[in-house]
């Protein structure tokens, strides 16, 4: 069998859990089966090389802070190959221009083309342990590229694709996909299956145990994966197709505090006018997910969208320098609340039963949008967690 395990920051953080997880692929490997393993940067080591690179400068090119971003994971790669050594197993770090994991070269944000597969083979072939950097690329000028947010989830599914693993492990600090954020909801529980259209929709709207490029990966390619925790032996979350999920009409809570209301108020209610707005927003590579219009009165109509935090201030900039309107508003003092379901297609009421509890808490709807699968709402940030209580409470998603 062959296994892609991928192991998170803090999971690499010192050199106890270095340790512990050289233990954990050691131990497949003596079963018999060939292992790769993907690890992102140890600890918070990312946060320090980005605060070194701005004490140099502050707007520092894109480019420079790829090259410096990849050293990261070059540090844990071979720390992990030094550790499975002295324990007496033979094991070879690779970077990802010795891999070839060829990129776009979209400086920060690259995305996977191609991964040549033959060094890798080659070092499995003689039976060693491949340990391989995550979150990075190489593009066509040779030079590295990172993968953006998320990103060693992203290389982790590449390489378990390319080399058409039986499954890819993907390991973080929590040993599962839960009913919503245990931290914040207490009676969240564990889901044991998940489709890959569910996993995406968590993924997307919050829930941060995959990274949503990742999950539309192995959804397209069909790779087995498996969500598990790095510092105990329990059993994960297996994501896959198949008509024996767990039937539950919903799977899930998720919440998304990175989120920012943008109403444009006073608009002329022409056709064109929408387009004009999203295409100048989109060739700035800002992403929009809640969109509503109002019903247009006395020539004039109202557009309000969500974006992220950061993205919010930009928007506007963009909106007030192209189009004329009556009055723009910035709202960052919001929060998505989602909730995520395959059952959701074949049961009508799923949204009314949402709202339900929401009245019942006392908390207002600013914004709705839904999909197949899903049901998301705009609310103030301060009802987030009180929001996902009380829907979970409603669904009943604590109990088995």
């Amino acid at each position: 069998m062959l296994i892609v395990k991928k192991f998170g920051g803090t999971s690499v953080g010192n050199k106890d859990r270095i340790f512990n997880v050289a233990n954990r692929c050691i131990e497949d490997y003596k079963k018999g089966n060939d292992v790769v393993v993907v690890l992102s940067a140890m600890g918070k080591y990312t946060d320090v090389l980005i605060d070194m690179a701005k004490e140099i400068n502050p707007n520092p090119p894109k480019r420079e802070m790829d090259m410096i971003l990849t050293t990261g994971e070059q540090q844990s790669v071979a720390l992990m190959a030094m550790a499975m050594a002295s324990m007496g197993v033979p094991a070879v770090s690779l970077n990802a221009y010795q891999v070839a994991m060829h990129t776009t070269s979209n400086y920060s944000n690259a995305r996977v083309k191609r991964i040549d597969t033959e060094r890798i083979r080659t070092e499995i072939e003689q039976h060693k342990i491949v340990i391989v950097t995550g979150f990075q690329g190489v593009n066509k000028f040779d030079d590295y590229t990172t993968l953006g947010r998320g990103g060693s989830d992203t290389t982790a599914v590449a390489i378990a694709a390319a080399l058409h693993a039986d499954k890819c492990e993907i390991y973080t600090d929590v040993d599962g996909i839960y009913t919503a954020d245990p931290r914040k909801v207490p009676t969240a529980r564990k889901l044991e299956k998940v489709t890959y259209d569910e996993m995406l929709e968590l993924a997307t709207l919050g829930a941060g145990v995959l990274h949503n490029r990742s999950v539309e990966l192995a959804k397209k390619y069909g790779v087995r994966l498996v969500v598990r925790s790095s510092l105990n032996t329990n059993e994960g979350t297996v994501v896959r197709e198949g008509s024996k999920m767990e039937k539950m009409i919903v799977s899930g809570v998720a919440a998304d505090p990175d989120a920012a209301r943008v109403a444009v108020i006073g608009l002329t209610d022409e056709p064109g006018i929408a387009f004009k707005m999203f295409n100048a927003l989109a060739k700035q590579n800002i992403n929009i997910d809640m969109i509503l219009q109002s019903i247009g009165r006395h020539g004039k109509k109202d557009i309000s969208f969500t974006c992220t935090d950061d993205d919010a201030d930009l928007a506007k900039e963009i909106i007030e320098d192209l189009m004329e309107f009556e009055e723009i508003d910035v709202d960052k003092k919001v929060s998505k609340v989602s909730i995520v379901g395959a059952g959701m297609q074949s049961h009508p009421g799923v949204a009314a039963k949402m709202f339900e509890a929401l009245y019942d808490a006392n908390i207002n709807i600013r914004m709705i949008s839904t999909s197949e699968i899903r049901v998301t709402v705009l609310i103030n940030e301060k009802n987030t967690e009180r929001a996902m209580n009380a829907i979970h409470d409603k669904f009943n998603l604590g109990e088995e």
